[in-house]
């Protein structure tokens, strides 16, 4: 069958995202109202092009709620979802090995923190794309070094001097997935691993020293949910590029209430007497009185009351009275 599998690891715990995901693993966490996992999935759909066949998530034991949500994103796109499970964290290959029955024909592997924003096309002369930024401190990454041809020619782990400053984002499109299969097979029989894990950049050596060509693709903007200040860096970063999904309808809010867009406001949510925004996601049910905020991820039921904050992110049901700072607040709390 033509078209495209996408195979999602996400197996993590998201400890630096705490306490958010001590109730949600970090990839569900909501990016401008949509999980940070459906954005990734739709924003690759967008760049391929192609018919997508799979969306394989790799997880840990998320329960069977976050099951069913993964499977809804795959089928938002009009593709079968498939669950695998990874129980130990042993690496980025083991990662992609728990998926094997979906390691087949055309492969994206897309590690799920990061999202971007790419104008590219997937080229697939090549043997694989590998999706590439530029960044100012190429040696927190791996990178890659390309040759006249733009063919990558070598994949460098945290370089200590300077290579190259085009870091390898984790996201990989693969012609042959089962090729990449029998590369990662042989990592694992012969217990080759990098600090203790089996490394995906051992599998991308092995395949280019026996003559597969890879080239890169160059995202425009890298998009960072590793820790509160990133994600809420992304958020308005999603709202600025999407803003036209996101137009708050005029009269919404009437009570004395300034929206400044962009802002993502879901449904049944109650504003009144507040400045909102820019760069505000606000989910279901919600209701916010007397208060300023700004530049801030607010979850779904929360009871907000006389409350002025930015650079905040507020988890589900969540009840705040007459607060002014910035925040980074799990579910069920209350601050009074």
């Amino acid at each position: 069958m033509s078209g495209m599998n996408i195979i999602i690891p996400m197996a993590g715990m998201g400890k630096r995202m705490r306490p958010h995901t001590l109730t949600v693993p970090k990839p569900l966490l909501p990016i401008a109202g949509k999980p940070i996992v459906q954005r990734l999935v739709e924003d690759i759909a967008a760049v391929c092009k192609d018919q997508i066949n799979e969306v394989a998530f790799v997880i840990g034991d998320f329960g069977h709620e976050v099951e069913v949500q993964l499977l809804k994103i795959a089928e938002s796109i009009g593709a079968e979802g498939r669950i695998y499970y990874q129980d130990e964290a042993l690496g980025t290959a083991h990662a992609v090995m728990c998926a094997t029955p979906s390691l087949t024909g055309e492969v994206i592997v897309a590690f799920a923190d990061t999202l971007f924003k790419a104008e590219f096309d997937l080229d697939k002369s090549a043997d694989g794309t590998i999706w590439v930024h530029k960044v100012a401190n190429p040696s927190q990454f791996g990178v890659v070094k390309l040759d006249e041809n733009n063919a990558i020619t070598d994949f460098i782990e945290k370089p200590t001097e300077f290579i190259s400053d085009l870091a390898i984002i984790g996201i990989y499109y693969f012609k042959d997935g089962d090729n990449l299969l029998d590369e990662i097979m042989y990592l694992i029989d012969n217990d080759i691993k990098e600090k203790g894990e089996y490394q995906l950049t051992n599998a991308l050596e092995n395949m280019k020293n026996k003559g597969l060509v890879f080239k890169p693709g160059e995202v425009e903007e890298w998009l960072d949910c590793g820790n509160k200040d990133a994600t809420v860096f992304t958020n308005q970063r999603v709202l600025e590029i999407k803003k036209d999904e996101f137009a708050v309808p005029a009269g919404r809010f009437n009570q004395g209430t300034t929206i400044i867009e962009p802002c993502f406001i879901d449904e049944d949510v109650v504003i009144e007497n507040c400045n909102i925004g820019p760069h505000v996601s606000i989910g279901k049910g919600s209701v916010i009185k007397n208060s300023t905020i700004s530049n801030s991820i607010i979850q779904k039921h929360c009871q907000i009351d006389s409350a002025n904050f930015t650079n905040s992110m507020i988890g589900n049901h969540v009840s705040i009275n007459g607060q002014c700072k910035e925040f980074s607040i799990g579910d069920y709390s209350t601050l009074i």
